[in-house]
C-alpha cells in the first residue's frame, strides 16, 4: 500500500513539472524569420530623439561651471575639456548658440581680460529645481530599484561602472551617483573591484548584487498578464506606410503566440537559434528600455550591455527582426532605439518628473531673450564670425583690435541712446561697404557678443515699416558713429574728387584751345 503511494505521488510531480523535453521539440521545429524589411521613417519618434540635440553636451557643460566655486570658466578651460564634454562644435560657437543658458562676460580684473562664461538666472533657476529632485529620497528610491532591475537581469549579477557609465543619461543618474546614491542603499548593491571582470580594459570596479529582490524581479509584461489573466502579445505598432509581407505577419502571429519567458529567469536551456530565445531576447530588451526613463537610448549602448551579456548579436537581430516593437532613428548623428510602446504621438506616455526637467532645459535652448523691454528671436545656428577672432578667445587672450572695439563702444554709447528705434543690428554687409571696412565690422560684432548686448544674428521683422525704420536708424549710427577706416575712406573719396574735379577744368581748358 505504501509503495503504491510513493508511485502515485511521484507520477504526479513529473506532471507538475515543465515539459522540458516537449519543449525543446519546439525548438527544433521553429525558426527564426529570414525575411528583410524596408525601413519606414516615424515622424513622431524621430521628433522626439531629434528635440533632444545638443542637451547632452549643454547639460555636461552646465555642470562642469556649477562645480567650480565662482561658477564661471574661461573658454580656454571648455576647449580642453572638449571631448570629455561632447561638444559637437568649438565651444566659442556652442555658448554663443544658446544665449539664453550661458552669458559671455569679461572679468573686472586688468590680467583676466580672456573672455569667461557662467549660466543664466533661468538656467541657474531650472538647475535648483533639478537638485531638488536628485535629493529627494523618492528619486534616489526610484535610481536604486533602476540599477537592481538592471543587476537581477545579468546572469553573474554583476555590470561594470564602465556600462553603468554609458547608460548613465539614460538612467538617469546624478554625475556623483557613486558617493550620493549606492553608498545609502548597502542591502541592494555595492562597488567591488575585480580585476579579472575588467570588461574592455576599463575601470576593473564593478556594481554588485547584495541581496534578490521578488518584488521587483516582474517584468512589465508579466504585470500586464496578471490583469488579463493570461499571457499577452507584445504591443506591436509599425510606421505609416510599413509593408508587411505575408510570411512576416504569419510568422508574427505564430510568435506571439509562444510562451512568454520573463528576463529575471535563466533562459540558458533554450536554443539560441529559436524563435522561443527569440522572444525572451525581446523581453529582455523591452524590460530594459522599460528601466530607462526615457524609454530610449543609444544603440550602442544596448549592444554594450548586450556584450557583457553576452548576447550582443541576438541583440542586433531583435531589433531588426522587430520593427513593430523597436524603432530605429537615424536623427542627430548616430542610431537611437526607441521603444515604441513608451511613445505616443511623438510624447512620451507617462510623465516624469525628470523628464519634465528635460523639457524645461529645451525650451530654454528654443526660447526668446528679451533685450531692453522688447522681444528678439534667437535664430539658431552657427554665428558668422571672424575664426581669427575665435581662435585667439579660446586660447585666452584679447585682442588689440578687441581692446579698440570695447573703447568704441564706450564712446558710442549715447548714441545708441538717442536712437529710439534701434532694437538690433543687422548681420549682413552692406553692399556699398568696402572690403577693408569688413573684418572691423565683424570684429565689431564678436566684442558686442561678449558683453551681452548682441548675441548672435537677429531674426528680420518682416513689417516694411519697421525695416525702413530700422534702417534709418542704422544708417544714422553709422553717419554718426563713423570708425577709423570709414574716415579714411570718406578722406581719401574727397580727395580723389578734388583731384577729378582739377582734371576736368584742366581737359576743358585744353579743348578750349584746340577748338580755337
Amino acid at each position: 500500500m505504501t509503495m503504491r503511494w510513493i508511485i502515485l505521488f511521484s507520477s504526479s510531480n513529473r506532471r507538475q513539472q515543465p515539459p522540458r523535453k516537449q519543449y525543446n521539440n519546439l525548438n527544433h521545429l521553429r525558426t527564426l524569420f529570414e525575411g528583410t524589411f524596408k525601413a519606414v521613417r516615424d515622424r513622431g519618434l524621430d521628433h522626439a530623439v531629434e528635440r533632444e540635440k545638443h542637451l547632452k553636451p549643454l547639460i555636461s557643460l552646465k555642470n562642469l561651471i556649477k562645480r567650480e566655486p565662482s561658477k564661471s570658466l574661461p573658454i580656454s578651460i571648455v576647449t580642453q575639456n572638449k571631448e570629455s564634454l561632447q561638444l559637437p562644435f568649438r565651444p566659442v560657437e556652442f555658448t554663443r548658440k544658446y544665449p539664453s543658458v550661458f552669458h559671455e562676460f569679461l572679468p573686472v580684473a586688468a590680467a583676466l581680460n580672456a573672455p569667461h562664461i557662467r549660466l543664466t538666472p533661468q538656467a541657474l533657476s531650472i538647475d535648483s529645481d533639478e537638485q531638488l529632485l536628485y535629493q529627494s529620497d523618492g528619486y534616489k528610491e526610484q535610481i536604486a530599484n533602476r540599477l537592481l532591475k538592471l543587476l537581477m537581469i545579468s546572469r553573474i549579477h554583476k555590470i561594470p561602472l564602465s556600462i553603468i557609465e554609458h547608460l548613465k543619461w539614460d538612467l538617469g543618474l546624478p554625475h556623483d551617483y557613486l558617493h550620493g546614491v549606492i553608498p545609502e542603499f548597502p542591502d541592494y548593491f555595492r562597488v567591488v573591484q575585480e580585476k579579472s571582470r575588467a570588461f574592455r580594459n576599463d575601470d576593473d570596479r564593478v556594481l554588485e548584487l547584495v541581496c534578490w529582490s521578488n518584488e521587483l524581479a516582474v517584468s512589465v509584461m508579466e504585470k500586464k498578464n496578471k490583469k488579463k489573466g493570461s499571457d499577452s502579445e507584445f504591443p506591436v505598432q509599425f510606421s505609416t506606410g510599413f509593408e508587411m509581407d505575408r510570411s512576416y505577419q504569419r510568422w508574427l502571429s505564430q510568435w506571439q503566440k509562444l510562451p512568454y519567458v520573463s528576463p529575471y529567469e535563466n533562459a540558458a536551456h533554450l536554443s539560441a537559434s529559436s524563435d522561443e530565445s527569440d522572444r525572451w531576447v525581446v523581453g529582455v530588451l523591452h524590460e530594459i528600455l522599460h528601466v530607462l526613463v526615457p524609454k530610449k537610448t543609444e544603440k550602442d549602448n544596448l549592444l554594450i550591455l548586450g556584450d557583457w551579456l553576452g548576447l550582443r548579436s541576438r541583440f542586433k537581430r531583435a531589433l531588426l527582426q522587430h520593427p513593430g516593437i523597436f524603432y530605429l532613428s537615424s536623427k542627430i548623428g548616430t542610431q537611437t532605439v526607441v521603444l515604441r510602446e513608451g511613445y505616443k504621438r511623438g510624447s512620451l506616455a507617462e510623465r516624469h518628473p525628470f523628464m519634465d526637467l528635460r523639457s524645461q532645459y529645451i525650451h530654454l535652448m528654443n526660447t526668446i531673450i528679451k533685450e531692453d523691454g522688447k522681444d528678439v528671436k534667437v535664430v539658431l545656428g552657427k554665428i558668422n564670425q571672424d575664426e581669427s577672432n575665435d581662435k585667439d578667445l579660446e586660447e585666452g587672450g584679447a585682442g588689440e583690435d578687441d581692446r579698440e572695439i570695447r573703447g568704441d563702444r564706450d564712446e558710442s554709447s549715447e548714441a545708441e541712446a538717442e536712437d529710439a528705434n534701434e532694437d538690433a543690428f543687422e548681420g549682413e554687409d552692406d553692399s556699398e561697404d568696402d572690403e577693408e571696412e569688413q573684418p572691423r565690422r565683424v570684429n565689431f560684432k564678436t566684442a558686442q557678443s561678449s558683453w551681452g548686448k548682441v548675441v548672435g544674428r537677429v531674426k528680420p521683422v518682416r513689417d516694411s515699416k519697421r525695416e525702413r525704420s530700422a534702417g534709418r536708424s542704422t544708417q544714422k549710427f553709422r553717419e554718426r558713429n563713423p570708425s577709423e577706416a570709414s574716415r579714411r575712406l570718406q578722406i581719401r573719396g574727397r580727395n580723389k574728387d578734388v583731384e577729378s574735379s582739377v582734371q576736368r577744368s584742366r581737359s576743358s581748358k585744353s579743348r578750349g584751345k584746340v577748338i580755337t
